[in-house]
């Protein structure tokens, strides 16, 4: 019997779970330059909810893309915050709902009875801060991957 491999996941929709900081640290990962836009965010207080709609890189795809000289993909992905009790949006306009953002980072400042705050940072200085009682988030792919509009991977100065 042979162990799976990274790759052999990669035409499947990516679903994942956050429930501390290093899971945490690999949905940031696989979120940094995703582009979303405030239309697509919506904040549910009776069911303690932020959603964001995004389209997300694949950069699990990245380097196959490469190797096979094909397009890079971004897929539709949902992201859901679970047992948040209070969203404030910095830089956000809500008015300008298409305006588009990418999401940089997300990093969690956990408080003394488990409860915290969920930083997720976005371009232009923009940020959105949650209040949670836990970290509970989930990563879900909701559309088949497409070739990325720009024809282009995410560059980074470390890249």
């Amino acid at each position: 019997m042979q162990d799976a491999r990274f790759e052999d996941a990669a035409e499947r929709p990516l679903r994942l779970l956050a429930a501390d900081a290093e899971d945490l640290k690999v949905m940031a990962a696989l979120l940094q330059d995703a582009v979303g836009k405030p239309a697509d965010i919506a904040w549910t207080p009776a069911q303690r909810r932020l959603s964001l709609l995004l389209n997300r890189f694949r950069w699990e795809d990245r380097a196959r893309a490469a190797r096979q000289g094909r397009p890079f993909e971004r897929v539709r992905a949902l992201l859901v915050i679970e047992d948040v009790s209070r969203v404030r949006a910095l830089a956000l306009d809500p008015a300008d709902g298409e305006r588009p953002f990418n999401l940089l980072t997300m990093t969690w400042e956990p408080a003394e009875d488990g409860a915290g705050a969920l930083r997720l940072v976005l371009s232009g200085g923009a940020e959105l801060a949650v209040e949670a009682e836990c970290l509970n988030l989930r990563l879900d792919d909701v559309t088949r991957p497409y070739a990325a509009p720009s024809g282009k991977a995410p560059a980074h100065p470390a890249d």
